[in-house]
């Protein structure tokens, strides 16, 4: 399998990227600081690491449009995107909105129309709803607004849009492989993980309905992305 990882020198991406690795799949991770690539190419240096790692250095500020982020696709052809990036806050809101909502948007669309692709999974966090889950308690949807509202609103819209953006192309795929045997479907994964935190991997974490007070280990997320990458059925 060939993955491409964008944001790969993330926290989430680097605890990832060996994990990939270990099941002989080829990852290509794209950062954009080219003093990050020693670090990154050290990940296969590991026993365990059976595939082949290479590193892209491009910016995801140059992805102005669909045809853009195809051009990566279409040089890295990748079976799987995993979209863990952002702007991390860099750049004030303007940067936020082009990254974690726009260039995430246009690598969605590129996926979908790519001939290999066959799964996108977008890392999203907890509180990116338009309306209060039930099993959310007040103090959870309350949380969840504040953070829409005062902590992080730039960064909290783009995430909701990018994640809306990959439902509605979902939605679509879905409808036409129903109509269309011969159109092959494509697995869209959005994990909306907690609060994240850098302590080491606690291995049992809670999948479903979960509130937005909780935390969860960067470590933790990532052995999560491994899992539903590597086994969620295209059916499931």
């Amino acid at each position: 399998m060939q993955v491409l990882l964008l944001g790969g020198h993330g926290k989430v991406a680097l605890h990832l990227t060996p994990l990939l690795l270990a099941r002989a799949w080829n990852v290509v991770s794209v950062i954009r600081n080219p003093d990050h690539e020693p670090e990154i190419l050290s990940l296969a240096k590991s026993q365990s690491a059976k595939g082949k790692l290479n590193v892209l250095v491009s910016s995801l500020d140059d992805i102005k449009s669909d045809a853009d982020a195809a051009k990566i696709l279409d040089a890295t052809d990748p079976d799987y995107v995993v979209w863990s990036a952002g702007a991390g806050g860099k750049g004030g809101p303007s940067r936020t909105n082009a990254i974690d909502a726009n260039a995430a948007k246009h690598f969605i669309s590129a996926s979908f129309a790519h001939s290999r692709v066959s799964k996108f999974l977008l890392v999203s966090w907890v509180g990116s709803r338009r309306t209060k889950p039930t099993w959310f308690t007040d103090k959870d949807w309350e949380s969840s607004r504040n953070v829409f509202t005062n902590v992080l609103p730039a960064y909290a819209k783009a995430k909701l849009e990018a994640d809306e953006y990959l439902t509605a192309h979902a939605a679509v795929r879905a409808k036409q492989v129903a109509s269309d045997a011969k159109r092959a479907p494509l697995q869209a994964i959005c994990l909306r993980p907690g609060t994240l935190s850098d302590e080491p991997a606690v291995g049992k974490v809670k999948l479903g309905k979960t509130g937005a007070e909780g935390k969860v280990t960067r470590e933790d997320v990532a052995r999560d992305v491994d899992g539903m990458v590597t086994r969620f059925g295209l059916d499931s």
